[in-house]
């Protein structure tokens, strides 16, 4: 199966290396520091979990790569690239993606509907609201979307219909649309089910290897299956990285965030 892809601007660099790295990243609000110095890279094509207590600055972390809040000082560099300063939407374009913990869907649009959009929305020619043939790229790629994500049974449904589960499936979907290079997924199975679990493990497994994802979750038996390398956010601080068996086996670890557990 092919996804087609998006243009990327012309001045993105395409070499490989590092997808992220973070120098000295901190994120203020006020007097109140959420990340501070936080420092670390991402191979490209690496699946890493960024695991922590609520509060520990995780999905604030997200919001700086991504450019969703501006860093209050440090350094966030895609693929070679400064981006401090670039604008959210241009880091999409650029390949950088992310999921949200709470859906962000057009409810009352099918499934179809919504993979599309996503897909023209990092297409060339994204503004022409014309609706293309059949044959057209974009059809197409959507098409594969809906069959990589399983929702080819649900594709013209409405959102609003689909269970928890399927969105978190679609959010996915949507998030593969173009050209990604790095997708980041906050939380992706809060409120899953058993079976839904198993069911995200197996999507995100299935992801190409080229494709490296960040993952922030709190079931860290679905963590620790998908990812090669873990980092341990305490307090907006990075307190450790490792391996999915060295974090799991970690004394500190497991006193800080699981209470001698298996869930942070």
């Amino acid at each position: 199966m092919t996804i087609v892809t998006s243009d990327l601007p012309a001045s993105t660099p395409l070499a490989t290396g590092d997808a992220l790295e973070l120098v000295g990243v901190t994120r203020a609000f006020g007097a109140l520091r959420a990340i501070e110095d936080v420092s670390f890279t991402v191979a490209a094509g690496e699946r890493r979990a960024v695991i922590g207590a609520n509060g520990a600055g995780k999905t604030t972390l997200f919001n700086v790569i991504t450019g969703d809040f501006p860093a209050s000082a440090g350094r966030v560099h895609f693929f070679g690239e400064d981006i401090t300063e670039v604008p959210a939407y241009d880091r999409i374009r650029m390949g950088l993606r992310r999921t949200y913990q709470s859906s962000l869907l057009f409810r009352d649009l099918t499934v179809w509907d919504n993979l599309f959009l996503a897909v023209r929305g990092v297409a060339r020619g994204r503004f022409d609201f014309r609706r293309p043939r059949a044959s057209h790229p974009s059809r197409v790629a959507t098409d594969e979307l809906l069959e990589r994500v399983r929702l080819q049974p649900v594709a013209q449904r409405p959102v609003s219909s689909l269970s928890h589960g399927q969105q978190r499936q679609l959010e996915i979907g949507m998030a593969l649309a173009g050209a990604p290079r790095l997708i980041l997924f906050d939380e992706p199975a809060a409120g899953l089910s058993p079976g839904e679990r198993r069911e995200l493990v197996a999507l995100l497994g299935a992801l190409p290897d080229h494709m490296g994802f960040i993952l922030i979750e709190h079931d860290l038996d679905i963590a620790l299956r998908v990812v090669e390398q873990v980092t341990v956010m305490h307090n907006g601080r990075v307190l450790k990285h490792g391996t999915p068996h060295q974090i799991e086996n970690d004394g500190e670890v497991a006193a800080i965030y699981m209470g001698g557990g298996r869930h942070a």
